[in-house]
């Protein structure tokens, strides 16, 4: 699902950063108020008990969230997308991805396995007290209606049946639940177009909104105030996030037929690869006063980044006769993309974010230009005035 604003870390589970926002801890509080009273009346015991108790359910509930992310961000990872971290906010949590699925089927994978490790704890909590005899205090605690159940039934029941509602609602095939993105790998498959997949989950997000949103004040009508308000929030949150996903896919495709030989520097400065430190530092760096250059060898091809600092320390060092391909950035020879790329590929390109530019080869590997993180902005403004709409 989808967050809003800043997060603090929490922990770090494979490498992942697992974070919540302010907005994580009202609901952690509002879950342990109500639970308490409701575990009071299921199982016997002190108010301690029934504190204590719910404390565990909720911190259990949220620890199944951060599960049901790792399951999107571990198969993310296995299909070359990296993961920013995982936030718990508000309505639940969010999967950080650094980009998006290139094909459908990485898509249906990635949106499928979050859905797939919460039905796996809803088997687990039911099936364990089914194969334990306890199937029917387990379901009744769960829906409060039983005072004859132990704590550890009250709460495998809860545990198991408050996932199975987060499952039924994540694979609703509406965006921005993972069912909307499941159903939209599924049209762009039969489709072949992204774009169009994007408009059809997207508006059935919405529609599924407005429907929270009636059914919201429904209950409110009825004085379940608790439940209309939150189906309200709720509901108003997957209106926005559904269009944000529209306004989104209307602006990619502004930007799809722009590439990055639109966009570049034709005739960038470089550096021979065979020039020594000494002249690289008097009639470049000095003259130019840029931090780096792209150093390209006879044929034209590039062969990295050399910065200032490098040119500088060896001039220093005593090796001013020391050739410049000796000296290049050990990673800068990744910092080039194809002049043919689309400009929507280099949204998450690392380098480009690291350098503030990015070296642009033709299919030989022929240094052809730059493109500069300034020039995409500048593109990416001239797409998108604002006369983008929903």
């Amino acid at each position: 699902m989808f967050s809003r604003g800043g997060s603090f870390q929490l922990a770090r589970v494979f490498g992942i950063r697992i974070g919540v926002t302010p907005t994580w801890f009202i609901v952690l509080f509002a879950f342990i108020y109500l639970l308490t009273g409701q575990f009071g009346d299921v199982v016997e015991g002190s108010d301690t008990q029934a504190f204590v108790l719910a404390v565990v359910a909720s911190l259990l509930f949220f620890g199944s969230i951060i599960l049901h992310e790792l399951g999107h961000a571990i198969v993310a990872r296995r299909n070359g997308i990296g993961i920013a971290g995982i936030d718990l906010f508000f309505f639940g949590g969010i999967a950080k991805l650094t980009k998006d699925a290139e094909t459908p089927g990485a898509e249906f994978r990635v949106a499928a396995a979050g859905p797939a490790v919460t039905g796996l704890i809803v088997l687990l909590c039911l099936g364990g007290a089914a194969l334990a005899n306890h199937a029917g205090d387990v379901v009744d605690s769960a829906r409060f209606t039983d005072t004859q159940v132990t704590a550890v039934e009250a709460l495998v029941g809860w545990l198991g049946v408050i996932n199975l509602y987060l499952l039924v609602l994540n694979i609703i095939p509406a965006l921005p639940l993972d069912g909307g993105r499941i159903a939209r790998a599924i049209a762009w498959r039969i489709t072949g177009d992204r774009a169009r997949g994007t408009r059809v989950a997207a508006r059935a997000g919405q529609g599924f909104a407005y429907l929270m949103m009636a059914a919201g004040l429904f209950f409110l009508v009825r004085s379940d105030a608790i439940t209309g308000i939150w189906l309200l929030i709720l509901g108003v949150f997957i209106n926005q996030a559904a269009k944000g996903e529209l306004v989104a896919s209307a602006f990619s495709q502004r930007i799809e037929g722009i590439r990055v030989a639109d966009v570049m520097d034709a005739e960038p400065v470089t550096i021979p690869a065979d020039v020594d430190a000494l002249r690289a530092q008097d009639e470049w760096f000095l003259r130019y006063r840029y931090p780096w250059f792209p150093v390209v060898t006879a044929e034209g091809r590039f062969a990295g980044v050399l910065h200032a600092e490098r040119v500088d320390a060896a001039v220093a060092g005593g090796q001013p006769a020391l050739p410049v391909s000796e000296l290049l950035d050990e990673a800068s020879t990744a910092y080039h993309v194809g002049r043919d790329r689309p400009l929507r590929a280099l949204l998450n390109e690392p380098g480009l974010r690291e350098l503030g530019a990015l070296a642009a080869i033709d299919a030989e590997g022929v240094l052809v230009g730059v493109v500069t993180l300034d020039q995409v902005r500048r593109a990416l403004v001239e797409a998108a005035p604002g006369r983008t709409s929903v």
